[in-house]
C-alpha cells in the first residue's frame, strides 16, 4: 500500500487500522496468524503508540528513528507496521564498546506465533515476563480483559511507560517492577506464562506459580544462538515438561538488575601459546547447525562471543572466531585443506573448539535430533533436555540461582 508519513504533531498515524490490517494479512499469509481473536488483536491495538522511537542500524552505527522528528518520522512510519524486531532501548556491554540491545518491539510474527501457542482461553489468568514496550501486554488484554493480565519488567522506566500507553488505551494491567526470575508471587496461580526474554534454564519460581496443567512458553538459550522456544506444561507439583518449537526464536536475556551488565573480556597476550589442530567439522556450525551449537553452548557457558577474522577483502573473511571471557579464543579456517580439514588455531585456558565437536559427536550419536525431537523435563533440582521423551537424556542444564 501506499504509505502516509505520519504528522509531526504528537507522531499520531491516522492510517494506522490499515497498516495494522495490512500486517495481518501478512502475518496471515506466512502463517504466524491464524486465530481471529489474536488477528482482532492485531488489528486493535496500535503498535505505533507503545513504539514511538526506535533504533535502526545504518554504516555501522545505531540512529533513532522518531514519530516526532520531521527528519525521521516518515522512516518511522515505513517501519513500525512491518513484520520487524523494533530495538527501543540501547546499553553498552563495556565501556567505550558498541551499543547492545536492553528492549525491543519484538518481531510480530513471532509474538503472534507465540500467543496462539500458548492456547489461552477465556478466564485465563496470564503472566508475562518482560514487559518492555507493553503492546504484548496490549494484545493480552484485548483478548482476555486487562483483569486477567499480569506483567513484569527490571526496568522502572520501561513499567511506566507501558502503564501509560497501556492506560491510554483503557488497558489496566497489573505491572510491577520486579526481576522476571522470580515471577510475581502476589497474585499466583497463573494459567499461563509467556517470557519474551531468553533464559538459560526455567527459574523454578514459574513453574511454582502456574497451576498444575497450565503452560510456560520461553525463550531457553544457552547463549548466542544457542537456544529456542520450549513449551512447558506443569505435570505434577513438581514437574514440568515439554517439547521445543519446530522453528526458530530469539530474544534478549533475561536481565536482573536494570541496564546493562557490563561484562570484560580478557584479551591474549602476542606471547600467549598457541595450539594448533584440525577439524572436519563444518567451521560455521554455530549458524549452521543449531542444536548442535546449543549442545556446544552448554559446555562453553554463557558468556562468548561469535564472528569473523578480517581476511582479504575481495574475497571475505579468513575464519570462524569464538572468544570467552576468560581469554580463551578460537579460530577455524573457512577454508578446507588437505582431505577437507579446516586448521584450528587455540589460545587462552580453554580449548573452544573441542567443546564444539564434542557437541556434534553426542547429537550424532542421538540420531542428530533437530528442534522438535528435543525436549525439557524440569524439577526443582535437575533441567534436563531429552531426545523424543523423558527416558531419553541427552544434556543436563547448570541451573543458577537467582
Amino acid at each position: 500500500m501506499t504509505a502516509t508519513p505520519a504528522t509531526a504533531t504528537g507522531g499520531a498515524l491516522v492510517d494506522w487500522p490499515a497498516r495494522a490490517a495490512a500486517l495481518a494479512d501478512e502475518l496471515a499469509a506466512a502463517g504466524k496468524l491464524a486465530s481471529p481473536a489474536w488477528r482482532a488483536a492485531v488489528q486493535a491495538v496500535p503498535r505505533h503508540l507503545f513504539v514511538p522511537r526506535f533504533y535502526v542500524r545504518r554504516d555501522d552505527r545505531m540512529h533513532a528513528l522518531a514519530a516526532d522528528d520531521p527528519a525521521t518520522s516518515r522512516d518511522w512510519a515505513e517501519q513500525v507496521y512491518t513484520n520487524t524486531a523494533l530495538v527501543t532501548k540501547l546499553g553498552h556491554d563495556e565501556p567505550g564498546g558498541p551499543p547492545v540491545y536492553l528492549s525491543s518491539s519484538s518481531t510480530p510474527g513471532l509474538i503472534t506465533r507465540m500467543l496462539e501457542t500458548l492456547d489461552v482461553h477465556d478466564g485465563h489468568r496470564v503472566l508475562e515476563i518482560g514487559t518492555g514496550t507493553g503492546w504484548n501486554a496490549g494484545l493480552l488484554c484485548h483478548r482476555l480483559g486487562a483483569a486477567s493480565v499480569f506483567s513484569v519488567d527490571i526496568d522502572p522506566d520501561l513499567i511506566e511507560t507501558a502503564r501509560a500507553r497501556l492506560a491510554g488505551l483503557g488497558y489496566r494491567p497489573t505491572l510491577a517492577v520486579a526481576d522476571g526470575a522470580l515471577g510475581l508471587a502476589a497474585h499466583a496461580p497463573y494459567d499461563r506464562l509467556i517470557a519474551t526474554c531468553s533464559v538459560p534454564s526455567i527459574p523454578w519460581a514459574w513453574v511454582e506459580q502456574v497451576r498444575v496443567g497450565g503452560v510456560i512458553l520461553a525463550d531457553l538459550r544457552a547463549g548466542l544462538g544457542a537456544g529456542n522456544l520450549v513449551r512447558l506444561t506443569r505435570t505434577a507439583p513438581d514437574r514440568a515438561e515439554g517439547m521445543f518449537d519446530a522453528g526458530y526464536a530469539t530474544f534478549m536475556q533475561l536481565r536482573h538488575t536494570p541496564g546493562s551488565s557490563p561484562v570484560p573480556f580478557m584479551r591474549a597476550s602476542a606471547d600467549t601459546p598457541v595450539s594448533e589442530s584440525a577439524t572436519t567439522l563444518d567451521p560455521r556450525t554455530p549458524w549452521s547447525n543449531r542444536v548442535v551449537w546449543f549442545l556446544a553452548a552448554l559446555r562453553i557457558g554463557r558468556r562468548y562471543r561469535l564472528g569473523y577474522t578480517r581476511g582479504d577483502p575481495r574475497h571475505g573473511p579468513e575464519a570462524v572466531s569464538i572468544a570467552t571471557a576468560d581469554g580463551s579464543r578460537a579460530e577455524i579456517a573457512l577454508a578446507a585443506g588437505e582431505h577437507g580439514a579446516h586448521a584450528v588455531r587455540e589460545t587462552g585456558p580453554a580449548r573452544l573448539w573441542q567443546h564444539v565437536e564434542h557437541a556434534h559427536r553426542q547429537w550424532a550419536a542421538a540420531d542428530q535430533p533437530d528442534w522438535p525431537r528435543l525436549g525439557l523435563s524440569v524439577t526443582p533440582t535437575q533441567q534436563t533436555i531429552y531426545v523424543d521423551a523423558p527416558g531419553n537424556p541427552l544434556a543436563t542444564l547448570t541451573t543458577p540461582a537467582v
